[in-house]
């Protein structure tokens, strides 16, 4: 048995081969008796592969959220959390994540003997990601994210809004809020935990809540750095404060 510790989010994806933002972690590399290439790719919303193929094919597992599918000449398909897709040698075909949610899934491509490499077309258009139905786009959207009660009910006389960077690798450290955090990443991507609970990578497009006084164990920007905008609800006369109790 072999245990091979890597980053939670993975290392961001080339812009060669997708539109928007994602990130590659390998699972398992060819070699060493190994004929496939496997890794787990994550999508931000509305983030997509360009037109590409594979000599000998790839099987998507989709682990997480909502994406889309298409190969050349056929339709814009919806896949889930648990759908597997498979993808002839040779076949144009590009994958991604939903417009309003993120997208996990496990690449498995079989490596051939020669070295051959996948080829990478253009990018997938708007047109083209959904479906070639522009007009039935909606002007607007609107997607509940979070709903979270707050425990115990506070009255907020405002709402500060800061927007923060986290330099690439640096941790925010065991923190602590005087009142609850609400947040949304908008670039990179960040490990979050609440001390007692698991930890999650937090890219583009998802929130988060920072309880009133929760130790927050981790706010670990990764490889990409991180910037996300904080939202401080606080009462009146309440400035926001932040202790750190291993400092």
């Amino acid at each position: 048995m072999q245990i091979s510790h890597g980053p939670l989010g993975g290392a961001a994806a080339p812009s060669a081969w997708f539109t928007g933002d994602a990130w590659i972690a390998p699972v398992a590399e060819a070699g060493g008796g190994a004929g496939a290439q496997v890794d787990s790719v994550r999508f931000a919303p509305g983030s997509r592969t360009v037109w590409h193929r594979h000599p000998l094919g790839q099987v998507l597992v989709v682990t997480e959220g909502t994406g889309r599918v298409q190969r050349r000449g056929g339709p814009v398909e919806t896949i889930r959390a648990g759908d597997t897709v498979h993808i002839a040698p040779g076949e144009w075909h590009w994958h991604g994540a939903a417009p309003d949610r993120p997208m996990t899934h496990l690449a498995i491509e079989p490596v051939p003997d020669d070295g051959t490499s996948a080829e990478a077309g253009e990018p997938v258009d708007d047109e083209e990601y959904h479906g070639g139905r522009a007009e039935d786009v909606p002007p607007i959207t609107r997607t509940v994210l979070l709903d979270q009660p707050l425990s115990p009910p506070r009255g907020t006389h405002r709402v500060e809004v800061r927007r923060i960077a986290i330099a690439p690798r640096q941790a925010a450290g065991l923190h602590v809020h005087n009142g609850p955090v609400f947040g949304s990443i908008e670039t990179g991507s960040a490990v979050y935990q609440v001390e007692g609970e698991a930890a999650v990578v937090l890219g583009p497009g998802d929130v988060f809540h920072e309880p009133e006084g929760a130790r927050v164990a981790r706010f670990d920007a990764e490889a990409d750095g991180v910037t996300f905008l904080g939202y401080f609800l606080l009462g009146a006369g309440e400035a926001a404060e932040i202790e750190f109790p291993g400092r």
